[in-house]
């Protein structure tokens, strides 16, 4: 009997750790374009953070995020790259190095508007609409973080849309790692959203786009 009432406790585990994943990923997939080309036209890209090498550059990750939102913004697709990561540390600033990697790409310095307190999925999205005022944006990441960002970005009243940076191949080992530690960072996001309701690091409203407030 206790072996069941085991096996019962592991499967209803399992059941509440998967499901919000794959519901989120199924109710986003909609929203998810594959291509710079389908993309409508939204005022922001929303660029997320994803790591630092030792010297400060941005990983390939990133370099790839930052990439496509470049593109984005040469095909007319956006006005403004928001580049949002962490700056808690005085020698990790992925803001700078995000805004550094564009900037070499050709993007002009003054479309750019950088989010230091971008310490999660999360926080980038709260302080996009509280912060920035964005109120509709293009979200560039990889394809297994955008079903959660479009997720928060929804539930903070962003109307959004994603494309998907992946422009190269990754790792097998990197990708099964990642989508799986989608799974429980799924499940922190609806806790978040639904139960938590944590305030991320704030300060005054700094509009992307003053003209419209």
């Amino acid at each position: 009997m206790l072996f069941w009432v085991f096996i019962f406790i592991i499967i209803l585990g399992a059941c509440i750790l998967i499901i919000p994943r794959l519901i989120t990923v199924q109710q986003t997939q909609s929203q998810i374009m594959h291509t710079i080309s389908e993309a409508s036209y939204k005022p922001v890209a929303i660029v997320f953070g994803a790591g630092l090498w030792r010297d400060g550059r941005p990983t390939p990750v990133l370099r790839d995020r930052v990439s496509t939102a470049a593109n984005l913004y040469f095909e007319g697709k956006v006005e403004r790259l928001l580049m949002s990561g962490d700056n808690r540390f005085e020698h990790y600033n992925e803001p700078a190095a995000m805004q550094e990697y564009a900037i070499s790409l050709g993007v002009p310095k003054e479309v750019i508007v950088l989010d230091y307190a971008g310490r999660s999925t999360y926080d980038t999205c709260y302080r996009a609409k509280e912060i920035f005022r964005v109120t509709q944006a293009i979200l560039v990441t990889q394809r297994f973080h955008l079903p959660r960002a479009i997720f928060l970005c929804n539930q903070f009243g962003i109307e959004s849309i994603g494309v998907i940076a992946d422009q190269r191949i990754y790792r097998k080992s990197s990708l099964t790692y990642w989508n799986l530690r989608e799974i429980p960072a799924t499940l922190t996001a609806w806790w978040d959203i639904y139960i938590a309701k944590p305030v991320p690091v704030l300060g005054e409203p700094e509009p992307i786009f003053p003209e419209e407030t």
